[in-house]
């Protein structure tokens, strides 16, 4: 059986609610006090409730944290960040997979609401009114990762997915590519979307190249089928395609694996750059020139803003630099 509160009453030889104090740094008991207490706290192995210590200061130690899918190596990513981090600042971390779904999104935030959670962090998704009412009603801080609300005043950590795209097209332009198509998320989609593809465009107006919609491959996801679909369908509208910017590594993985089944050699025949550099770009075949964003970083500072929030302080929104990571997929022309 687990020890209790007054196990470690009846064994300090004190009360309960000294006990109590000593945990919660309340004062009323002497240093002599004190330390008996850890003491005995640490012979008997006890572990204080989180709930019921929150019912005292108000406080779980605890932050939620909601990913649209947790199997995807980009959750991985951002994950790693944010448990390294809270657990520097002794908070853990309970993590809900949404599936970008209405229901499964409002009944995970029902239980975190339950659990008393210090503060929330929502990824990569975008915030509805409905969301924001009831973070309102929670009342407790909320931080955005890899998104933002134009909407709703929301803190967020992130990359310019606009300026990170016109670099990613920019790189293949630079290395001689004048026929350049895109793979592209949802142009309904103002978080991951449209600022890609207005990235590219730009890049491509600068440049005084076509800019004919029909280039642009807009795909229902940024996962790996859709990639092979997509380079399927974009390569059968322009077969003069020298080069492709995926809007994802998982689309620039999936076009690699349809051009290998068609007998089109990446990058001989056509180059390919990514948008995320996750771990698989690195162990494509041919590996993926991409452009990185810092996933773990994002993750580290999102629970460095939300724990400044609990403490009553400032915390501004970030905008996190890309980086381009040059490997073997583009070939200069």
């Amino acid at each position: 059986m687990n020890p209790t509160i007054q196990d470690v009453a009846r064994l300090a030889n004190v009360s309960i609610a000294t006990v109590s104090r000593v945990l919660n740094n309340q004062p009323g008991y002497s240093e002599k006090t004190k330390q008996k207490v850890l003491k005995t706290i640490e012979e008997l192995g006890y572990q204080p409730n989180a709930i019921a210590r929150g019912l005292v200061n108000r406080k779980t130690s605890t932050i939620g944290v909601l990913f649209p899918s947790v199997s995807g190596l980009l959750s991985a990513e951002i994950l790693h960040g944010i448990e390294a981090k809270a657990h520097e600042h002794g908070n853990s971390v309970i993590v809900c997979n949404t599936a970008e779904n209405r229901e499964k999104t409002i009944k995970y935030l029902q239980v975190l609401q339950e659990k008393r959670v210090d503060g929330l962090i929502f990824v990569s998704e975008a915030v509805t009114d409905e969301y924001y009412e009831i973070f309102s009603r929670m009342d407790i801080p909320v931080v955005l990762v890899s998104t933002e609300s134009y909407h709703h005043p929301l803190p967020y950590v992130k990359v310019d997915d606009r300026h990170a795209a016109y670099a990613a097209t920019r790189h293949l332009i630079e290395e001689g590519h004048t026929n350049i198509g895109m793979m592209a998320g949802d142009p309904d989609d103002l978080i991951a979307g449209w600022p890609r593809i207005e990235g590219y465009r730009l890049a491509m107006r600068e440049a005084g190249l076509s800019l004919d919609d029909s280039l642009i491959e807009p795909c229902e996801s940024f996962q790996y089928k859709d990639g092979k679909s997509g380079f399927t369908s974009l390569m059968n509208r322009h077969s003069e395609l020298t080069a492709i910017f995926a809007a994802s590594d998982e689309l620039a993985i999936g076009a690699i694996s349809a051009a290998y089944n068609k007998s089109i050699h990446i990058p001989d025949d056509v180059s390919i750059i990514g948008y995320d550099n996750l771990l698989l770009a690195e162990m494509s075949v041919p590996p993926l020139t991409t452009i990185a964003q810092p996933f773990q970083r994002m993750g580290s500072r999102a629970v460095q803003m939300m724990v400044d929030l609990i403490n009553g302080e400032d915390a501004e929104s970030a905008i996190l630099p890309h980086e381009l990571v040059v490997r073997d997929s583009v070939k200069r022309r």
